[in-house]
């Protein structure tokens, strides 16, 4: 699923216009970038939570050359899924 396809569906599912279930959409999707990005984390019971992970410096190779690099530190969000969310997806298995 993308993001028009989720839009579509909260749309149908409660009976917004389009237009309205986009500004939803949107308006959830930009908090919790700009919550990542302040470095506060995001949990959301039965589906997981995202947090940003720190990476130090490391020194790396460019796999074409082998040359050796300097690998800055940085920061990369991560999710982890909630208990209900991988109970969900491992039905039958």
């Amino acid at each position: 699923m993308n993001k028009s396809e989720l839009i579509e569906a909260l749309a149908q599912d409660i009976n917004i216009p389009h237009r309205e279930a986009a500004a939803i959409t949107n308006t959830v999707i930009e908090t919790m970038t700009e919550a990542l990005a302040r470095g506060e984390s995001i949990e959301i019971r039965g589906f997981g939570s995202f947090v940003i992970k720190k990476y130090d410096a490391y020194e790396g190779r460019n796999p074409k050359t082998g040359k050796k690099i300097q690998v800055r530190p940085k920061k990369l969000p991560f999710f982890k899924v909630g208990k209900d969310l991988r109970e969900k997806v491992n039905v039958g298995k």
